[in-house]
């Protein structure tokens, strides 16, 4: 079985455009003491600034060790900060660059501090909203530059490159697998690779499954894996398997398949949910998928090499009730 966790914020306020907070925040003491109670979690991803800083990373390490967790990743909040409305490592102002460069590398600090291996970069700022505004080369350039002289100078960590279509600009540098993987490759290090998010990819119009193909194809980049449901047409952070089913049986065979070890991270956005639950939720769906994989690993290989469309539903319909 694979190793799970989840995104600490998952456990905390939630708001949209109309409702600045549907719940109570918890601190986040509050949250770590919840997320250590979800079944079957054993690893924690942290959000930079809004979990973990300088002046409390020895307690936050202190605190993870007590509970028995890992820190999984990293997340740096570069998404939240209003001076990086027009990107980041992107920005046209070369102070912002400077300034966003500066914050990542104490991330990846902090990151080593607390024996996590990996950064996730969610690069939501690095984009554009208006045609004929953006100077397209340039600014990927930047992303490739910035990139690469992180994965320099912190060799020891893997740098996860967290794709997504848009939101919160109307279209993202890191947009789907494949420009992703182009963005990881052109920085010529190792250490840079993907994470997929599995709405990211519905509402990227993806096969997940074949995603996870595409990313071992290019050289074993697949470095982290974020899970959640939605309805194709927003990223709604959902939970597991409350919309899909077919699909996370096909992904998690491409990640057997593929070789992938690494961590399921449930990454939620339980609005008016019991976050607790729902994440709990999550995690016995994908471990109910990956019990049908594992149990039925040779006949979905036959079904898979069959091309049959009738023998795969009725061997669905088989598994699923």
């Amino acid at each position: 079985m694979y190793k799970y966790s989840v995104i600490l914020g998952n456990l905390g306020n939630t708001c949209d455009r109309f409702c600045k907070g549907y719940k109570e925040n918890p601190s986040t003491e509050e949250m770590l003491a919840q997320a250590a109670k979800i079944p079957h979690v054993e690893g924690i991803e942290l959000v930079g600034t809004w979990d973990i800083r300088p002046d409390n990373v020895k307690d936050i390490k202190k605190r993870l060790e007590d509970y028995g967790k890992t820190c999984v990743s990293i997340i740096p909040d570069v998404f939240t900060a209003k001076e990086y409305a027009k990107g980041t490592i992107t920005n046209n102002d070369p102070k912002i660059r400077q300034q966003s460069l500066d914050y990542l590398r104490q991330m990846s600090d902090i990151a080593l501090e607390v024996n996590c291996k990996v950064v996730n970069l969610w690069m939501a700022q690095d984009g554009y909203d208006y045609l004929l505004t953006t100077n397209y080369d340039q600014k990927r350039e930047w992303l490739r530059e910035g990139t690469a002289r992180l994965a320099q100078e912190f060799s020891d960590l893997k740098y996860a490159l967290e794709y997504k279509p848009k939101e919160p600009r109307n279209f993202s540098f890191h947009a789907r697998m494949a420009d992703t993987i182009l963005a990881a490759k052109e920085t010529g290090y190792d250490n840079v690779g993907i994470c997929i998010d599995t709405g990211h990819g519905f509402c990227a119009g993806e096969n997940v499954a074949e995603a996870v193909v595409l990313a071992k194809r290019a050289g074993d980049l697949l470095f982290h894996m974020h899970f959640n449901d939605n309805h194709g047409a927003w990223d709604d952070d959902m939970i597991v398997g409350s919309v899909h089913s077919t699909v996370y049986i096909d992904l998690l065979l491409s990640l057997k398949k593929t070789g992938y070890n690494g961590w399921l991270s449930m990454d939620q956005y339980p609005y008016r949910e019991d976050a607790m639950e729902a994440i709990g939720e999550s995690i016995m769906w994908v471990r109910q998928f990956e019990k049908i994989v594992e149990e039925n690993y040779a006949e979905l290989e036959e079904l898979v090499e069959m091309n049959d469309a009738i023998a795969t539903s009725r061997f669905m319909r088989k598994v699923l009730f």
